[in-house]
């Protein structure tokens, strides 16, 4: 019997729908769930009739896997993870690849890296983004972790991966953790692309009045230019869906969003490495305040904004909200490059920005049109300090400001909570000056603490104190930074 060429543990959603993915591509896959029955349930199911080894136990599958043997795994992030890769060590032999496909943290893929390779096996840790239908007929992939396992899985996750002008969505992004990491960044962004489009529907529902068809009308049109995107897409779709009584279904959504965890990490990384992530940031808030919906209702009665009104030019109104989105969407893209810089600094990763932005333009969740322009800046200039110093999106944000400025501005009297437009509006305009406020922290911070100020007339790297109050001495704190 031929032996397969790939195994996979987790038969759930994104595992089920990969496996007919790679089989459909000419792979013989063998197949494992914790819970048997779901094996044999697929190979009578879905599976039927084609090129699946179903096992019933680790051991089963690996003695059915071609050499050098690759063990994927699509199951729960966490100790699940651990607790496979424990049970699969014993049945491989040196050169032998443990996969892991799930949304593991990537601190988590740095460490198992070692451990795996420590045992003569190969790992790696890859984002699979893209969600059921991604995984069934193409969905973005981000593989790290050693680097030797690279060649034997290339052809298989470049096959199954979405392809994009014929280049798939799928390349090597660098050792250990890297391709959680990216995935990680991935998922950070899709907050802030959905953050930012769901204050573009409150805008228009609560400050223009608009009805979910003409609102469906608008993101259709959107999505035809700059805005052309998945979640711009599915938008459409949702504020054109008709529940059973022919009323628009999302208005009967309750309104407290879920995570699943992805865009804290995000936002976390950003605090550990120092990048101000504040678009990113702001998006998880904002699912957490929607998620104190009690509390919320309750405040609803007691605290009151102004009224809503709008009095000016309706069409020029949304192509301003069109300009806010675009520019919002730029800074969150930039943002989250400027992390992955720091962090391919950090973790000594060799990043290829470009590349990333090829493998996010098809398949996964951010998928857009404007991805491609990320990737024609990194090919120019490969050591592009900044996505916002590339002159495509230098002259873009320029354009944009001033209508975005119109629309925060008329969010913020309307009393319209935007805190992503809003946030990517302040970002933008510390960004672009030479000179902050700063010169005062440091001098609050010397003036209470001793933590010394570098000056202007001086060498940078000099640090200086000064007794502000003549009543304390010469000694200052040590300086340091977090």
């Amino acid at each position: 019997m031929k032996k397969a060429d790939i195994g996979l543990i987790g038969l759930a959603v994104m595992g089920e729908n990969l496996v007919l993915n790679m089989e459909s591509k000419g792979f013989t896959v063998a197949v494992y769930n914790r819970s048997v029955e779901k094996v044999d349930k697929f190979i009578t199911g879905r599976g039927a009739g084609k090129n699946f080894i179903g096992c019933h136990s680790i051991a089963e599958m690996c003695k059915n896997l071609e050499r050098p043997r690759k063990v994927m795994m699509l199951v729960k992030a966490g100790s699940p993870v651990d607790d496979f890769i424990d049970q699969i060590i014993p049945h491989l032999e040196e050169g032998d690849i443990i996969i892991d496909g799930g949304n593991s943290h990537f601190p988590d893929t740095i460490r198992r890296t070692k451990f795996v390779e420590s045992k003569g096996l190969l790992f790696i840790g890859t984002g699979v983004s893209g969600g059921e239908e991604g995984a069934l007929l193409g969905p973005s992939m981000m593989p790290g972790g050693s680097p030797a396992a690279w060649p034997a899985v290339k052809t298989i996750f470049q096959a199954v991966a979405a392809k994009v002008d014929g280049e798939p969505c799928c390349d090597w992004v660098g050792e250990n953790g890297a391709g959680h990491f990216v995935k990680m960044v991935h998922n950070g962004i899709e907050y802030g692309d959905m953050q930012i489009i769901c204050e573009a529907y409150q805008i228009m529902k609560e400050l223009l009045g608009m009805t979910a068809d003409e609102m469906h009308d608008t993101f259709a049109e959107w999505n035809k230019g700059d805005l052309d995107s998945y979640l711009v897409e599915i938008t459409r779709d949702i504020l054109g869906f008709k529940d059973e009584n022919g009323e628009p279904l999302v208005e009967k959504i309750l309104d407290t969003a879920g995570q699943k965890g992805t865009g804290k990490w995000t936002g976390v990384s950003a605090l550990d490495l120092g990048i101000p992530l504040t678009l990113i940031g702001e998006s998880v808030f904002a699912r957490c305040l929607s998620a104190q919906k009690d509390l919320r209702t309750k405040a609803s009665k007691v605290l009151h904004g102004p009224e809503k009104k709008f009095a000016g030019d309706r069409k020029q109104f949304l192509s301003d909200l069109k300009d806010a989105l675009f520019g919002a969407k730029i800074i969150s893209y930039a943002q989250g490059y400027d992390l992955m810089g720091e962090a391919a600094k950090e973790f000594k990763w060799n990043l290829n920005n470009g590349g990333i932005a090829l493998m996010w333009r098809g398949g996964c969740i951010i998928r857009s049109v404007f991805l491609g322009k990320i990737k024609e800046a990194f090919d120019k200039n490969p050591n592009l300090e900044h996505l916002l110093l590339d002159e495509f999106f230098t002259e873009t944000i320029e354009k944009a400001q001033a209508g975005w400025r119109r629309v925060v501005a008329s969010a913020f009297t309307n009393g319209i909570p935007i805190p992503c437009l809003a946030t990517a509006l302040t970002y933008f305009d510390g960004f672009r000056s030479e000179r902050l406020p700063a010169n005062l922290l440091q001098a609050q911070r010397d003036y209470f603490g001793a933590h010394t100020y570098e000056r202007l007339d001086k060498p940078r790297g000099e640090f200086f104190h000064t007794n502000w109050t003549g009543r304390g001495g010469d000694t200052a704190s040590s300086t340091y930074t977090v």
